[in-house]
């Protein structure tokens, strides 16, 4: 048998050079268009660098909600005791409004001043002293 190669028309030869170089374009864009993607989903508005952000937020949010939520429990114990409770009432009434029972005598002692070496003076001690009646 005669096997001759045949040689590739220029026609053929045209065409898929066009496939060829539009298989590049195409390859390329496709590219392209994944890292945008890509930059897109880690950096845009709605990225992944956003949404940690905001798991850390809600992270810290929680952990405030939690904290109040316990003063809140505190603070509902404490006036609970204050409508049941009349040691509790007077207890108050004694820290808060300086009330004294009507045989009592309070002292009220303010702050002394102290020097350097730790002692304190006989005019800062004999002003800080007083007697109400």
């Amino acid at each position: 048998m005669n096997a001759v190669a045949s040689k590739p028309s220029l026609k053929s030869r045209a065409v898929s050079s066009v496939y060829r170089v539009r298989r590049r374009i195409a390859t390329g864009l496709a590219v392209v268009l994944a890292v945008f993607f890509g930059f897109h989903v880690m950096f845009g508005r709605n990225g992944l660098n956003v949404y940690e952000a905001k798991r850390t937020e809600d992270r810290s949010l929680h952990q405030r909600i939690d904290t109040l939520q316990q003063e809140n429990d505190h603070l509902k114990d404490h006036v609970d005791r204050l409508t049941s409770d009349p040691d509790a009432i007077e207890h108050e009434a004694r820290e808060k409004l300086h009330y004294a029972r009507p045989d009592e005598v309070i002292w009220t002692l303010n702050d002394v001043r102290r020097s350097g070496d730790g002692s304190s003076s006989n005019s800062d001690l004999a002003q800080s002293v007083q007697a109400k009646r």
